[in-house]
């Protein structure tokens, strides 16, 4: 019988054996490891404690009670509860930013703020007639939300500034009760000090929450604008794979399998710089077709919210041609591990400091570090704009646009900085046929 290298091919090597050599696991073993690990730390890193790594939370403080200080006072109540909720936050929690009622709707309208607590307009006089034994309703202080900053954003400023109010409650309920007679020392007409009326006042303010800035209804509670940029950011990156490895088959520079069929084309001499000229300009063709896709999906066909929908086109488009120019100039210049260097600049380092489901004033510091340049977070603030801030310029949209450009700029230098210096020196990817 013949042997299996006597059957017109060289002797096969064994998988087991193969398997045998240490050398060949180090490299994949050292790189998955890696890649383990810093993914873990990425990821897990950013969400494990949101509140116990809460700093300086921006919410608004509105203190609309205009009234005249009761007697003996040098404030007015509202003016006391306000410096109450700020002194009793823990310090560089909360940023609260006192503002007058249209301050807060602008900031609101923005994104520049998660919510706000307002102190109601007649605040002083309802106090009073609490304490006099006259108010038919507890005096109200009013939590307004801001969906539009995310679902989570929201809730733990809205969990934040309920907390404060609870304890500027407490802390007016105590003054209360202090200037209560003893029980049984109520004159005719004097203020109720039952039992009952002494339970009330010891924290005598209710709190209402309400949204302060609304979204439409199909608008994911927020969350569409993270993954409408998501999918601007992976269309950019995976699709740039996909033209970086469609270009190099069937140019001849790698090995094409489909299934057990394998070929490899004749090689076509070309440089390094006009092969990447070629695979950017495929980036731009293909991403019309993809950023096309994503919005007819999105759009038509789910029903997703989406006003300015020619200018949530234009600047998707350019934020993934954005990404894809950035994964060519890295494939360019890393080679094979250009793959694994993009994966980690566009995606793992980008999504954790996006600060599009989890407030970056809510990540230890390192992300906010990483948000100040990575993509995500620019973009994602643009298209937070488009989607729920009426693509105001001052709520991060113009802020994206200068990123998009910064980073095709950089994409471009880069890359074409990287192929021509390795074609003066001759590092031609060029290799002879096999005869």
């Amino acid at each position: 019988m013949a042997s299996a290298g006597s059957q017109g091919g060289p002797p096969q090597a064994r998988a087991l054996v193969l398997a045998r050599r240490p050398k060949l696991w180090i490299v994949p073993a050292v790189l998955c490891g890696l890649v383990a690990v810093v993914l873990s730390l990425l990821y897990m890193g950013g969400i494990v404690n949101p509140v116990g790594q809460l700093h300086r939370l921006p919410i608004a403080l509105v203190n609309a009670d205009r009234n005249a200080p009761p007697p003996g006072r040098e404030t007015n109540l509202g003016t006391e509860l306000t410096r109450a909720v700020v002194a009793n936050t823990p310090a560089g929690t909360v940023d609260w930013r006192q503002v007058d009622p249209d301050e807060a709707n602008e900031q609101l309208a923005t994104g520049k703020v998660y919510g706000a607590l307002v102190v109601p307009a007649d605040f002083t006089p309802a106090v009073e007639a609490l304490a006099a034994g006259r108010a038919t309703e507890q005096p109200t202080l009013t939590v307004l939300t801001n969906p539009g900053l995310g679902s989570l954003g929201s809730s733990l400023a809205s969990q934040t500034t309920q907390a404060a109010a609870h304890q500027a409650s407490l802390a007016v309920g105590k003054q209360l009760t202090a200037a209560l007679p003893p029980a049984g020392d109520q004159g005719t007409g004097g203020p109720d000090t039952s039992p009952t009326a002494r339970l009330l006042l010891a924290d005598p303010l209710a709190v209402t929450t309400r949204v302060g800035h609304p979204i439409g209804t199909h608008s994911g509670l927020g969350l569409t604008a993270f993954y409408y940029t998501l999918l601007a950011v992976l269309m950019g990156f995976i699709g740039g794979n996909i033209i970086h490895n469609g270009v190099d088959t069937a140019l001849g520079y790698s090995d094409s399998e489909l299934g057990p069929w394998h070929t490899r084309r004749p090689t076509v001499p070309i440089s390094r710089t006009q092969t990447l000229l070629l695979k950017m300009v495929m980036t731009a063709g293909i991403t019309l077709l993809t950023t096309t896709l994503v919005m007819l999906c999105s759009i038509t066909l789910l029903g997703m919210d989406a006003p300015h929908q020619g200018l949530l086109w234009v600047f998707a488009y350019c934020a993934s041609l954005a990404v894809g120019l950035g994964v060519q100039a890295i494939n360019a210049a890393f080679g094979g591990i250009g793959q694994l260097v993009s994966m980690f600049v566009f995606i793992a380092f980008a999504l954790p400091s996006s600060g599009a489901t989890i407030p970056l004033q809510a990540v230890p510091g390192f992300y906010r570090f990483l948000a100040t340049f990575e993509p995500m977070r620019q973009l994602s603030d643009g298209i937070r704009a488009i989607l729920f801030f009426d693509a105001r310029a001052d709520a991060g949209l113009t802020r994206a646009w200068i990123m998009i450009v910064i980073g095709t700029v950089l994409a471009l230098a880069f890359g074409f900085g990287m192929t021509r210096y390795y074609d003066r020196k001759g590092l031609h990817r060029w290799t002879p046929q096999p005869g």
